[in-house]
């Protein structure tokens, strides 16, 4: 068994709890948290499953990571705080851990990566023999491996379309909605996350992987932004009102330029309320779902939906970066100690998990 430690214990640490617990090569060895209140809980009651997990949280990390932990999930965010996650993660992978993470975009396509954020990872990878593999659902595994392999069954492929569409109001993270994206405030407000190169930033990396799966060049990398504000006054379950007027709708493109066309393309559309931006593409049923669109001979067009905690899909989004991650795990540790990207970790079958119930 692979004693691995889960660091935080938000939307993503939840399921990682989940996830490590259920994985039958894995062993739950600690639980890190920021949270006074949340040391010394076990970690079933953070993870929101029955019964006792027998791992109570802790905030002591020298103590954890002294332990000498063979793996590490690294859920805590990044999003506002990557100087943070950059220095916990290089402190994980320098005693020999293999951590994987959904937190530093930049990462995702670490061969492009800048070098102030590559070098101390490397430099841990050599000091302390562990290894990194960044990933998620969008970026991660919706826009490299899934497109990648749908595009196999292609007689020709003319476009690569992904396609993140989403009722943001089910996404549990009230400041990353409200500040980094922007919903319901003015719309001359500038959200951080649709500044000019940031989405470049977020998911260029992702069309990057998919060029280099396809074996062709890019010309270049161009963004598209269209905003919409919402005409009513509306109340969500989860996030409370956002007013009429206000930034009610996000559509953007990361596009790959193949040969002066747009050829490989990330799309997010981002609603607060489904009455905003009606014209919009629409996920096939609820709140969400992520797909890929194939144009070539023949069309071909995969929509995947996954529900988790009460038929969430946000919920269910993270679970999957979670199975991405959590199911690499024995084979990087069988790996050579390393910087991985999505390429060259691959996705297994369950194996193992067939009728195995979780808690």
């Amino acid at each position: 068994m692979i004693p691995t430690v889960v660091w935080g214990t938000g939307n993503i640490g939840r399921a990682a709890i989940r996830a490590v617990d259920a994985h039958p090569a894995l062993e739950l060895a600690g639980v890190l948290v920021h949270d006074p209140a949340k040391v010394g809980r076990d970690a079933a009651a953070l993870a929101g499953v029955d019964g006792d997990l027998g791992v109570a949280a802790t905030d002591d990390v020298e103590a954890i990571l002294a332990a000498g932990p063979r793996a590490v999930v690294y859920a805590a965010s990044g999003d506002i705080r990557p100087a943070d996650a950059l220095a916990d993660i290089v402190r994980a992978v320098r005693v020999g851990a293999v951590v994987v993470t959904p937190a530093l975009y930049a990462l995702y396509d670490h061969r492009n990566a800048p070098e102030e954020l590559r070098e101390p990872v490397l430099a841990a990878i050599a000091d302390g023999g562990g290894s990194l593999f960044v990933s998620g659902v969008d970026p991660g595994w919706g826009n490299d491996i899934l497109p990648l392999l749908i595009s196999g069954l292609g007689t020709t492929v003319d476009a690569v379309r992904c396609q993140e569409i989403f009722d943001y109001s089910t996404y549990d993270q009230p400041d990353s909605v409200r500040y980094l994206v922007g919903m319901g405030q003015p719309m001359d407000y500038q959200p951080p996350m649709l500044a000019p190169s940031v989405p470049t930033m977020v998911w260029g990396g992702q069309v990057r992987l998919i060029a280099r799966g396809l074996g062709v060049d890019l010309d270049e990398i161009r963004e598209t932004l269209d905003r919409r504000p919402l005409e009513e006054t509306v109340t969500t379950r989860a996030m409370g009102e956002f007013e009429a007027g206000t930034q009610g709708a996000v559509r953007f493109e990361v596009q790959g330029i193949v040969d002066g066309e747009p050829r490989i393309v990330i799309e997010h559309v981002t609603r607060i309320h489904a009455s905003c931006a009606p014209d919009w593409p629409k996920p096939p049923s609820g709140d969400g779902a992520h797909r890929v669109i194939i144009e070539g001979r023949p069309r071909i067009e995969v929509s995947v939906e996954a529900t988790d905690e009460g038929e969430n899909r946000s919920a269910g989004g993270n679970a999957t970066a979670v199975g991405r991650l959590v199911g690499a795990i024995d084979w990087l540790v069988d790996a050579e100690p390393g910087l991985y990207d999505a390429l060259d970790v691959p996705l297994r079958p369950a194996i193992g998990k067939l009728g195995r119930s979780a808690r």
